[in-house]
């Protein structure tokens, strides 16, 4: 997930009402004065950042500033021999550098000084794009976060979505709270990616008898037309309806997916994961009936024995099953949206799916020759 890091330094006066906003909005971390962080943890649990060149009770030690990263001394002529790297070097535990982009010369600074940090906070003077696709390709393979300063909402979208990777987070300098609020919404639609859900051809709707089923209860509110996907075999996935829409039987639980049995795969982000190893914490991907997908935190996985019945379709060549509940309020969904219960399910229908193009091991993408049946 994309970070959010929030400059909060002066007075506690200053700073208090940015942290207490910050933690509302679920940033990452903040940046005080150093007599500010016990203040900071009284508040609530977020990472600390403090600017320095000794370690002390921060959780992240801020290089840079105050230094070669910003100008305030001249860099070298030989990079290597940078105080600022030499300092990144020795220093223990984690720690972030601190880079002033005012030309060419720091960009290849900030490259360099990232190699040895865990994060590298990059602050644009008159550049917009090209300065950080060249740090974001220039760090590839390195385990640096690259963290791009921004000013507004409308700064922030931009950075993290440079590049089909964008930067890993942003430092949002300003004294506008309801910009904090924004640059929140803003991180979480860079997190929004895009599926490609096509149009399969339900072959066989058969009850099979009881089976261990999950529903998973999110801590997100879905709409009409929200669910997740979810497949007896990695290759293919079926858009499993949250049970968002009334009900003459129960009241609708926006924030439920009734998924499917517990050997089934259901996708998270570019891996897959089994519905019976979810848990309280862990992340699964909504997705839209138009493939667009947010993350969803996981509030509480129910296995409960009910009767299953099973779903095979056809698609591009390729036969998928899954296993749901036989139940009324469990649905997929039809090419134009419209959700469709599986108790009124017959050969023939048309449901969303979605396809993969590789084989899976342990969750991941491969490319393995596996038949699944």
């Amino acid at each position: 997930m994309k970070e959010k890091w929030l400059m909060a330094e002066g007075s506690w006066a200053e700073a208090k009402p940015k942290v207490t906003t910050a933690l509302e909005s679920g940033f990452d971390c903040v940046v005080v004065n150093r007599e500010n962080i016990d203040r900071v943890r009284e508040l609530g649990g977020i990472k600390v950042a403090c600017f320095g060149a000794e370690r002390g009770d921060e959780d992240i030690l801020v290089i840079g500033r105050s230094s070669e990263g910003d100008g305030s001394v001249s860099l070298p002529q030989n990079l290597s021999s940078s105080m600022d790297i030499a300092l990144a070097k020795s220093l223990q535990g984690t720690k972030a550098g601190y880079v002033v982009i005012a030309n060419k010369r720091y960009e290849q600074f900030a490259v360099e000084l990232g190699r040895h940090v865990d994060w590298l906070l990059v602050i644009g003077t008159d550049w917009k794009v090209i300065p950080l696709e060249n740090m974001i390709a220039g760090l590839q393979g390195t385990d640096v976060k690259i963290i791009s300063g921004v000013k507004t909402s409308e700064e922030a979208k931009l950075a993290l979505s440079t590049l089909e990777h964008g930067a890993d987070g942003v430092l949002l300098e300003t004294g506008d709270l309801s910009e904090i609020k924004r640059v929140e919404m803003a991180a979480e639609l860079s997190e929004r990616g895009r599926l490609e859900l096509i149009p399969a051809r339900v072959t066989a709707v058969k009850p099979v008898g009881m089976g261990d089923r999950v529903c998973v209860d999110t801590a997100s509110m879905m709409h009409l037309g929200e669910g997740m996907l979810i497949g007896s075999q990695a290759k293919g996935f079926f858009l499993v309806h949250s049970e968002s829409e009334e009900s003459p039987y129960v009241a609708a639980r926006p924030f439920r997916v009734n998924a499917g049995a517990v050997h089934a795969y259901i996708k998270v982000g570019d891996k897959t994961r089994y519905l019976s190893e979810l848990k309280s914490g862990d992340e699964v991907t909504i997705v839209s009936t138009e493939g667009v997908a947010r993350v969803a935190i996981v509030g509480r996985a129910k296995i409960e024995k009910r009767p299953m019945i099973l779903i095979e379709a056809e698609a591009e060549g390729e036969t998928i099953s899954t296993l749901l509940q036989n139940a009324e309020t469990i649905k997929l969904v039809s090419p134009d949206g419209t959700p469709k219960s599986v108790t009124e399910l017959k050969a023939g229908d048309q449901v969303l799916v979605r396809l993969e193009e590789a084989a899976r091991h342990f969750g991941m993408s491969i490319e393995e020759s596996i038949v699944e049946k």
